[in-house]
């Protein structure tokens, strides 16, 4: 397997855990037509003991990004993760931490966002 990443740096932030955008939150996803899927999803993640928290964290995580870099409300985001965002246990593997990840459509929103042209 070959992999290709890039590393951005933003100054003045801080975020409680990890994010990324990535080409597909699933490869078989047909929904969707191909300019928008081009523009990847935002995804975020939660990890720890308790599944229901990472749930959580996972979703603010995700609905912050989306009011930093989409200018959202708070309730515009949180409406559009119910309906478009999607909330997966990725990891069990290594119990008591549980992997929970929370990915967003990018392409929603028409144009990806200048800060991560």
């Amino acid at each position: 397997m070959a992999v290709t990443l890039r590393f951005s740096l933003l100054k003045n932030t801080v975020i409680a855990s990890p994010r990324a955008i990535v080409p597909a939150a699933d490869p078989t996803q047909r929904a969707m037509p191909a300019e928008m899927l081009e523009q990847g999803h935002y995804q975020t993640v939660g990890t720890g003991p308790d599944l229901m928290e990472n749930a959580k964290a996972a979703v603010r995580e995700l609905v912050d990004w989306l009011v930093t870099d989409q200018r959202l409300t708070l309730h515009e985001a949180y409406a559009r993760c119910s309906v478009a965002g999607d909330l997966k246990i990725n990891e069990t593997v290594d119990l008591p931490k549980w992997l929970v990840s929370m990915t967003f459509p990018r392409g929603v929103f028409g144009r990806p966002p200048s800060t991560f042209v």
